[in-house]
């Protein structure tokens, strides 16, 4: 099924509602009360560090220190003898890298790592919401303090999840939780997780109902997935009134729009609806690029383009092998989405990180696979995937001055990494033996008493369980004052390290 014709003339024309179409969403509640008074000391000191700030500096060693639940000072000398010993945690930082927490902005609690589609929806309620639970610990023990929500298996798990992380009941990143995604009939990918809307009365009603349980964002699939045997990445099952309506409904009510929207058509209708993110975007044209360009400063958009790229190479085990995956077109489609993303890159929009973790061959734990996408695939440089992760993180979690950065005023979510320069080998992210500390709202969630081994790419790629495309380094200078590789240089090796990992 495809609405393209039915819709072309609608898609000429803006939406009439512009002072809505574009509303900038309500911030959304982002604090956590998960800070023990008693226990966790008032005040933490990082001697020495190599402070990797987000600001887009070059990394600097400096001392950082936390008050309560937010950085004091980041750079400098403090002088833990000016603090009360009972109440003051110093840790030594020499050698290590401290920077900002992570940000997945596709994220999915409540895929449970099923071998198939419909796996994602079959398990109990009850069992469902423990995994969702323990996905929410398991993101931030991989370092990641910022989740955007990217539609629910089930319409309250999510909702319940952020509620209970943002009251210190149970550990986890500050998320932005997302209800089951919206389709039409003919076009949900999976029918177990999606509620169904045709027409723009029909739409509106489903995004109100979702209004009334406490979501932070919506979720439209309006395009197929060449994961899915029949329903292609080029097939769009939504018109532009029902992408118009369901972004009017949401905007009026302080909510975020995300969309699945892979084919060209889709990322303009997503454009002229005034869709906040666009996630994929693999085959957008010259008309959408343009239309994003024009809203960069509005819009996000992100690819997760490591979901189809293991499903290239890593799901054979699962009933998709290499050769069905290029016939469907997931080969053809990475390498797209990757010329896209590039495109994107050097035109300045906000591209970010966020994998649709949450498959057996894409599985939570594997989070930071992302932001080596981003340098390998997209052509950025290191400090630039880094900064998609980080600062943009902030931004699109609603909240750009107060979190995403290592400066004073932010809210204290970092990880402390055991590497002098991160952005000599941002894989080394992946292994989570290297997190030698976590912190979130100023709380310790995890910091090591000795120093992690020494780092082994090949070793991460076994303990992630999947197949890693061939790469011997990243080619990267060594050196937290040393020069990396510009932008023109990664973006020209861009195109033939794709080819060389593509199956």
């Amino acid at each position: 099924m495809n609405r393209k014709a039915e819709t072309t003339k609608q898609q000429l024309t803006i939406s009439s509602m512009p002072d809505l179409k574009f509303r900038k969403p309500v911030p959304v509640n982002i604090e956590l009360k998960n800070r023990n008074p008693g226990i966790d000391p008032q005040f933490v000191i990082f001697k020495e560090a190599n402070i990797l700030d987000s600001t887009g500096k070059e990394p600097y060693v400096g001392d950082v220190l936390i008050d309560g639940e937010r950085f004091a000072q980041v750079g400098g000398e403090v002088d833990p003898a000016q603090y009360p010993e009972d109440n003051t945690l110093v840790v030594n930082a020499k050698g290590k890298t401290l920077m900002s927490g992570l940000c997945d902005s596709h994220t999915h609690l409540t895929w449970n790592d099923a071998p198939t589609l419909n796996g994602l929806c079959d398990l109990p309620n009850e069992e469902h919401m423990i995994h969702t639970v323990v996905s929410a610990k398991c993101y931030l023990d991989h370092g990641f303090t910022m989740c955007f929500g990217a539609a629910s298996a089930k319409k309250r798990l999510d909702v319940a999840c952020r509620d209970f992380i943002q009251a210190g009941k149970i550990p986890g990143p500050r998320y932005l939780a997302n209800g089951p995604e919206i389709s039409t009939t003919g076009g949900a990918i999976i029918p177990g997780i999606t509620l169904f809307a045709d027409g723009p009365d029909e739409m509106r009603k489903v995004v109100r109902d979702l209004m009334t349980i406490g979501v932070d964002n919506i979720k439209l699939s309006m395009t197929g997935d060449y994961v899915h045997p029949t329903m292609g990445s080029t097939e769009t099952y939504f018109t532009q009134e029902e992408v118009d309506v369901a972004v009017e409904e949401a905007h009026r009510h302080g909510k975020r729009v995300a969309a699945h929207a892979r084919a060209a058509d889709s990322v303009v209708m997503c454009c002229k609806a005034g869709v906040d993110v666009i996630y994929h975007a693999s085959y957008c044209d010259d008309e959408g690029m343009k239309l994003l360009e024009q809203q960069k400063d509005r819009i996000f958009v992100a690819p997760a383009i490591n979901f189809p790229l293991l499903s290239t190479t890593s799901a054979a085990g699962y009933g998709l092998t290499p050769e069905m995956a290029k016939k469907r077109g997931l080969v053809h489609e990475v390498e797209a989405a990757s010329k896209a993303m590039n495109a994107m890159y050097k035109k300045g929009i906000r591209v970010l990180p966020g994998g649709d973790y949450g498959f057996a061959w894409a599985p939570h734990g594997t989070y930071a696979r992302d932001i080596d996408h981003f340098v390998r695939l997209f052509g950025y440089t290191p400090m630039d995937a880094i900064l998609a992760a980080t600062a943009l993180g902030g931004e699109i979690m609603g909240h750009p001055e107060e979190l995403g950065k290592v400066q004073p005023g932010y809210y204290a979510d970092c990880i402390l990494v055991d590497t002098p320069d991160v952005l000599a080998d941002v894989r080394v992210l992946q292994d989570t033996t290297k997190i030698h500390g976590i912190f979130i709202n100023g709380h310790k969630h995890k910091l090591s008493e000795t120093p992690a081994p020494s780092y082994n790419p090949a070793e991460v790629t076994q303990k992630n369980g999947v197949k890693e495309p061939n790469e011997s380094s990243n080619g990267h200078a060594n050196g937290v004052n040393g020069a990396h590789k510009g932008t023109s240089d990664v973006a020209n090796d861009s195109q033939a390290r794709l080819e060389k990992e593509m199956p």
